[in-house]
Formats: structure tokens, sequence, C-alpha cells
């Protein structure tokens, strides 16, 4: 039966609802997918196999988002792809979500390579740059709220799943970044860019791949568990302490931030602007804790750290910063750290992500990150002091080591902007109850046991 692209994609858009949520990198968990309705489709490779871009428009009750999708078609069996990828139709061809089909992803790098414009679609790379074609993809099955391509052992191409009209934040910071001649970020090579509400929009990223790089959380786990291995041994013994490439870490960060300056510039924030950030704090904490009973006891806490941000002296600077940096988010090369992903927190709103910081919200992240890194081997285990404690000392002790670091080169010690790095610490832990009750219920007891550490540490 031959079908013709626009009937293929509207009888494909009815199967929709039922699959999105099943896909890791779909952000609408929370509630029912009501309708799908494509917005644009264009197609990339025509024949047998089959590549079409397609952008739908997901709508759950008043929400109403934006995502793409590379669809892969062919007359055969599916090919070596998650058994999740395959979309269900009846027309005879077996229709699939196609970023892990080798042989229809690799045509992406060799049309950025080309400068090439399909239909809507512009592929484009990056000035002064240099690409191989010819090589296969495979997808980084690890990732959550996006999708990434790696072409061999020398690119990485992202695709944004939800999208949102404009340049997308992570290419615009990557390309400042580059500018400026930032030592910490792999160099943006490419771009994709479609149309959405009939503005140019990124769709994705093509950047050097560090093949041999280190994964931040991995080794600082790694050094929780050897820690734990032998509660006897003092941290700074460990062979695998994380201390010193924790305080390089916070050079690192120090360093990108001072780049952001320089490109981007700063402004600074006057007393309204903090209060509409203790409001935007406020309005988290009271829709978190009507949904987690277990946070009803912080909250008098949450709301008075918050409030205390209102009588801070201003003006407090402000500028463009990661927005959403933890361990996960951070390789170590052998020329030193990396950070990735500039995209800002995949759960906020694009005015949030776009929004300038203090520099003070991506230091804040980080401390988080390292609670969580020294927790996450007692989540689900009996409780156990002597286990806890030294999670603790862990903690801490690479709070203190990333806090050194940044100072050193920023010459301001965010320990001495406490009242401000409280609270965003704490938000970023209201964050968390929100998301750990919603997708993973055994580690609600982190963030709660960490603001429970703070409020502690607060009085």
């Amino acid at each position: 039966m031959t079908v013709t692209h626009d009937a293929l994609v509207r009888e494909l858009v009815t199967e929709l609802p039922e699959w999105l949520p099943k896909q890791r990198w779909f952000a609408g968990k929370d509630r029912a997918v009501t309708a799908v309705r494509p917005l644009s489709w264009t197609t990339i490779t025509d024949g047998d196999p089959l590549l079409i871009h397609l952008v739908i428009e997901v709508e759950q009750d008043d929400r109403r988002e934006p995502y793409q999708l590379l669809v892969g078609s062919r007359q055969s069996d599916l090919p070596d792809v998650s058994s999740s990828a395959a979309i269900g139709l009846e027309n005879g061809l077996t229709c699939y979500e196609a970023s892990g089909d080798a042989d229809l992803t690799a045509v992406l790098l060799d049309l950025i390579a080309t400068d090439a414009t399909v239909g809507d679609l512009t592929f484009a790379r990056e000035p002064g740059a240099e690409l191989t074609t010819g090589l296969r993809a495979h997808p980084i099955t690890t990732e959550q709220s996006n999708t990434s391509l790696v072409f061999g052992r020398d690119y990485i191409l992202k695709l944004f799943r939800k999208l949102s009209p404009g340049e997308n934040k992570d290419l615009l910071l990557h390309r400042a970044l580059r500018e400026v001649g930032c030592q910490h970020i792999a160099d943006p090579l490419g771009a994709i860019t479609g149309t959405l509400d009939g503005e140019p929009t990124t769709i994705g990223m093509l950047q050097r791949f560090m093949p041999d790089a280190a994964d931040g959380w991995v080794m600082a786990t790694t050094s929780v568990r050897d820690l734990m291995a032998d509660p006897s041994i003092d941290p700074g013994d460990l062979g695998g302490d994380f201390a010193g490439e924790a305080s390089r870490l916070g050079r690192a960060v120090a360093e990108v931030h001072a780049d952001l300056r320089t490109a981007l510039g700063t402004q600074p924030a006057d007393s309204d602007n903090l209060a509409d950030a203790v409001d935007a704090m406020t309005e988290r904490l009271d829709r978190v804790a009507a949904d987690v009973p277990e946070l009803a006891p912080h909250v008098p806490g949450l709301r008075a750290a918050f409030e205390a941000v209102r009588e801070l002296p201003t003006p407090v600077e402000m500028q463009y910063v990661h927005g959403d940096l933890h361990l996960g988010q951070v390789l170590r090369t052998l020329a030193g750290w990396l950070l990735l992903d500039f995209e800002g927190e995949p759960a906020a709103s694009v005015a949030e992500r776009s929004a300038l910081r203090s520099a003070l919200r991506d230091v804040a992240g980080m401390l988080r990150s390292f609670d969580y890194a020294a927790q996450q081997l007692l989540v689900g285990q009996p409780e156990d002091p002597l286990l806890a404690e030294l999670a603790m000392s862990w903690a801490l002790r690479n709070r203190d080591a990333f806090c050194d670091g940044y100072t050193e080169v920023s010459g301001a010690d965010p320990r001495d902007s406490s009242v401000l790095l409280r609270a965003l610490e704490l938000d970023k832990a209201v964050y968390e109850v929100s998301y750990e009750h919603a997708n993973r219920p055994s580690w609600l007891s982190v963030p709660l046991a960490s603001i429970e550490r703070i409020m502690t540490e607060g009085s």
C-alpha cells in the first residue's frame, strides 16, 4: 500500500498520545496526553528507508508544548533500535523513532558538513569548522530530557526534544564562550535550525566529542563507595579522595562565570528584582508542599530562609549562568574540567531558563550534587549511623573544597554570601523534593535530609 507522507504523518500522530509517555525524554509524564497535532514535517531522506523530521504540539489539558521527532519508516522489519521506539501503524509500514537507527542518522552529520538546506531545515557548520563525513552514530542512552547522537569518536549532536522559538540558550552560551576563548567547554561545531511560530529555532547542536573524558558523577560516587568500603580510612588519605578534583572543578566553574561576564555582560538586581525572586521561590514551595506531605514540617523554616533574601543590600550582580549545574553536567579531561548542557533546568519555562541569575545559583546546584553523590549509596538501605556520618563528612569535605577553588579564581567566597546561597540551595532542594516524589519516591529522603541539615546549620 502506498501512503503519501502527509497521510503517514497524520496517521502517525494518532498513535502518539499513548506512545509519548513511554519515552524517557518526554517531560509531560505528570498528566495524560489529551491530543497531539502535527505542526510541521520535512522529508530528510525519501524512499526506503524514509526519514522524516516531525514537529508536534502535545496538549495536556491546558498545557501545550512543541516537541520534535525523527521518524523512520521501512517496508521491512524494524532495525536494531529499542523496542520502545516502535510506533504502531497498520498500513504495511514499520514506523519508529529513528534516533537509534545508525543508517538513517548518519545523514544528519553529512548535511551539517555541507551546509545543506532541506525544506524548512537549515544545517550549518560553525565558522571555521571542518567536519569528517560518513560516520555512523549511536545515541547516548543515559540522557533524560534530550537525545544526543555520537558520531564515531569525533562529534556529538544534541537534539533538543522540547522546542522553544529562537536560538537555544545552550547554543547561545557555547557560541559566546567560544568567542572569548573559554577553556572549559567542548567547542560548538554546527547547528540545525528549523522554524517554530514563524521564528528560526534551534533544533540541534553539534560539538566536539570527548571519548576519553571521565564523568564527574561517576568519579564522585566512586570516591564515596571507596570511603564506605573502608570506614577506618581518613577521607584525606583515601586513594580515591575527590577533594582535589572538587577544588579544580570550583576553579573551572568560576572561570566559566568570568568568561560569561566578559562575553555577555552583567545586570544589577534591585530590591524589586529580589522580591520577584523570593515570590518565585515561595510559589514553588507552596506548590510542592501541597503535593508532598513530608515537606510540611520544613515549610515555615524554608519560607523564612527565602524571605531573608528580601533584606539583602542591593544591587546584586546578575549574569548568564549554567542554570542546571551538577556533577552529571561536567567531564574531566586530561586538560581539565568541561561544563556541558547550558540549556538550564529542564522543568523551567523558557523565560526562567533565559533570565540572568546570580552566579551563586550554579554554586548552589553543585553543592546539592555533592550531597546527592554522598547519599546515593544509602538510598533503600537500612539506617546505618556510621555510613550516614561518613556520607556527611564526604559531602562537607568536597563542598568546602569546591568553594575554596571557586574563591581562588573569583576572589569572593560563596560562603560569605550565606543568606543568598542558603536560599538558592534550599530552593533547589525543594525542586528535588518535587522531582523525587513524582519519579523516584525512594530517593525522597535525600533532599529532605539535606533540607533538615541546612535548616539546622542556619539556626
